[in-house]
Parts: C-alpha cells; sequence; structure tokens
C-alpha cells in the first residue's frame, strides 16, 4: 500500500521519532546524554521505507522545547501513540517499520552504558514502549 501523509502526519512522526531520543538522552541526563543522543540519532537516520524518508526531511515544525523532561514527555509520548494510530490504520507494515525504528533508536540510546540501563532509562523505555503499544 502506497501512503501519502499530510505535512502534519510528517511532523507527528518526527516528534515521536527524534522526540523519544530527546527523551532518552534527558533519562541519562546523570550518565552519558550525548552519547545517548548521538546513537538514537544515527540509527533514527539510518531507517529505511517511508519512516526513513519521512525521519530524514529537515523537521521543520517539530517542537520539542519542553522545560522539563515532564513537558517533553507531554509533547512526545502522545505523537508516538498518534503516529502508530495513523500509520496502523493506513499501512501496517509501515507502522511495524516505524515501531522497529523507533525501538532500535532507544536501544541505541540505552547502550551507551556497560550492563543493564539506570532503573532512569528503564522507566523511559517502559514508557516509550507502551506509548507505541497503546494505539
Amino acid at each position: 500500500m502506497s501512503l501519502t501523509l499530510t505535512p502534519q502526519d510528517k511532523i507527528t512522526m518526527r516528534t515521536a521519532a527524534w522526540g523519544t531520543v530527546s527523551l532518552m538522552a534527558a533519562a541519562d541526563a546523570a550518565g552519558r546524554p550525548h552519547r545517548a543522543a548521538t546513537h538514537g540519532s544515527v540509527a533514527l537516520a539510518s531507517a529505511t521505507g517511508l519512516t526513513g524518508h519521512v525521519l530524514a526531511e529537515w523537521p521543520k515544525g517539530v517542537n520539542l522545547r519542553g522545560k522539563s523532561v515532564a513537558e517533553l514527555a507531554d509533547i512526545v509520548l502522545p505523537a508516538l501513540t498518534a503516529a502508530m494510530r495513523l500509520l496502523n490504520s493506513n499501512d501496517p507494515a509501515e507502522a511495524v517499520n516505524f515501531r522497529r525504528t523507533v525501538l532500535v533508536a532507544v536501544e541505541a540510546a540505552a547502550r551507551t552504558h556497560q550492563g543493564a540501563p539506570s532503573p532512569t532509562l528503564a522507566e523511559m523505555i517502559r514508557k516509550i514502549t507502551a506509548a507505541l503499544d497503546a494505539a
């Protein structure tokens, strides 16, 4: 199925994906936030399919300027759910691609540590996964 996205649909997808990397970096503030951001960003930049094309475009209109992690989460987590709903209803295969892309970025951001992620990172991963699965 060929899916045509509106400019707002693309903003929602970009907000969700790039915001996820921002959330992971913010949750790793005591650790290595710059590495989490770098590894997560590389994962998103490596995306393929429609998701890869959308994420590769300049992110005009994306607002990731929360003054706190809570404000950022209030923007990003609903965007994750909205993006999944949009993709599930129009192109389930692309929904799978988007979900996997976001989770690869999460995993890449979390792997900047030796061993298991910190409790803070683990909780952020749980929230991100729950938002993806809420659709």
